[in-house]
């Protein structure tokens, strides 16, 4: 399975130690060059900056540029890439959170999941035991928002 991953679900789950969580769906996770420069840009402290050394995290650069700067009008760099990189790399899924680079991914054809999409394939495959302790923790040191009726469907999703 190929999985191309924008900064949002790298930087969340190493916020709240559940990192790991990816390689144990994915295996490898792609990342193109401004996705971890997002990630390692703002130092050791910054929450992800142990990607870099992560082998199970491969950045690749992206070759279509003129589609990156073509969706940059409209996404931060990093979501513009993740798309290209998704298109290049023929991925089975792409890691996106923001509403409009979902949209935009899905325009393209690719399948997109979000980080609650994420932790509910963890859940389902029994790697996290709950997810209410997760998705406060998110909420709590990671800043992560998401609105109460979410919080509340995503949990009846995963059966609490």
């Amino acid at each position: 399975m190929i999985v191309v991953s924008d900064t949002s679900a790298i930087i969340n789950l190493a916020a709240v130690g559940q990192l790991h969580l990816l390689e144990q769906l994915y295996g490898t996770v792609l990342i193109p060059s401004a996705v971890w420069n997002e990630i390692v840009g703002g130092g050791p402290e910054v929450p992800g900056a142990e990607a870099a050394s992560l082998a199970w995290i491969r950045t690749i650069a992206v070759a279509n540029h003129s589609l990156v700067t073509s969706l940059a009008g409209q996404l931060d760099l990093g979501e513009a890439e993740a798309i290209a990189l998704a298109l290049e790399q023929r991925a089975d899924l792409l890691l996106v959170d923001e509403r409009r680079g979902r949209a935009v991914a899905t325009s393209f054809g690719v399948k997109v999941v979000g980080l609650l999409g994420v932790l509910l394939e963890a859940k389902r495959k029994r790697l996290v035991p709950s997810l209410r302790p997760v998705l406060d923790d998110l909420i709590s040191k990671a800043g992560f928002w998401i609105s109460n009726a979410l919080y509340d469907s995503t949990l009846r999703a995963a059966g609490e």
